[in-house]
């Protein structure tokens, strides 16, 4: 035994120096040593194999196994990432390929609140009661409201300073998100609440455009509207995905138990909600310091315009990126 540990201890000990460069991670060696890592590991897992056949040197085998299973990590496990690398990870892919795994729900809760837009819309342009049904009662925007009366609603608060508007911003932001987590857990009721939800928040957008529409200044309501509009009005969209597909789970679980379909929802559901915090977040950001500012119309377009292409190619990169929904070649 003397012997055999004379003529393998120079290739543990090499292993184990290049064990302690690579700092559990590969990505810290060159080429050439990632290679001779890989043959030292696989030497040590015989000579290891041999210790354990023909010695009852246990002391020996362990400090083998411990050497042959620390090469392992190094060379099979993935390499290990900081908090911050798997929240920028998250971020840069993780999202938009959550999105882009549940994409059918997320289109049908598009669906559910473009059809209660178009309906209120439609139904205020032709009758005055449905637009004081669906407009909140204190809100002075009401029928009957003159362009100048709109517009100065529209315009205020633009003077007011970075200490009011970070606090609205943070109002905002904890007001959505709470709104936003409602109406996603409330999925778990068959998702007959979250689709009464989208209806009404589609009525409400639809009765607030009729409004102005009739007063000719549909242009400066959109500048008003969009710029925070198309984020937070995508991540109300994503919440009620969400919500869908946790009714899904509840009502038609399939091959699963119906405990096991709305863990695995859940699970879901608990990334995408990561995702739409930061959405809600940026949108908050926006609607207190962009929307409250005085930039003009067209620059609020043109904003609103490049935040629609940012998210647009944000979710088309999940669907380029994610194994379920990329497109199998011929």
């Amino acid at each position: 035994m003397g012997d055999f540990v004379t003529r393998n201890k120079p290739d543990w000990d090499e292993l184990e120096e290049l064990l302690k460069r690579a700092k559990n991670s590969v990505r810290q060696l060159e080429p050439e040593e990632v290679n001779r890592l890989d043959v030292l590991y696989r030497r040590v897992a015989i000579h290891l194999a041999q210790v354990r056949t023909r010695t009852r040197d246990e002391r020996l085998a362990v400090y083998l196994n411990s050497l042959a299973a620390a090469a392992h990590s190094v060379i099979y496990l993935p390499p290990r990432k900081s908090v911050l690398g798997k929240i920028g990870a998250f971020a840069a892919y993780g999202f938009a390929q959550t999105i882009a795994r549940n994409w059918r729900y997320h289109l049908a809760s598009a669906a559910l609140i473009i059809a209660g837009a178009l309906l209120a819309y439609h139904a205020c342009r032709h009758d005055v009661l449905a637009s004081y049904a669906l407009l909140p009662p204190g809100d002075p925007r009401q029928p009957g409201s003159t362009p100048e009366q709109l517009l100065e609603v529209l315009r205020s608060g633009r003077q007011s300073g970075n200490g009011a508007k970070s606090f609205m911003a943070s109002f905002l932001f904890t007001h959505n998100l709470r709104v936003g987590l409602i109406s996603m857990g409330l999925g778990v009721l068959a998702a007959v609440p979250t689709v009464l939800l989208l209806l009404y928040n589609g009525m409400m957008l639809g009765a607030f455009v009729a409004l102005h529409v009739q007063a000719g200044i549909e242009l400066e309501m959109w500048a008003w509207i969009l710029p925070h509009g198309i984020t937070e009005l995508s991540a109300i969209t994503l919440c009620g995905g969400v919500g869908l597909m946790l009714g899904r789970a509840v009502v038609s679980p399939g091959l699963k138990t119906r405990a096991q379909s709305l863990v695995d929802a859940g699970q879901e559901a608990a990334r995408t909600a990561v995702g739409i915090a930061g959405m809600l977040m940026i949108a908050a950001f926006i609607e207190s310091f962009v929307r409250q500012s005085h930039l003009s119309t067209r620059v609020r377009l043109i904003y609103a315009a490049l935040t629609a292409v940012f998210w647009a190619l944000y979710v088309a990169f999940g669907f380029m990126w994610d194994d379920e929904t990329r497109p199998s070649k011929a």
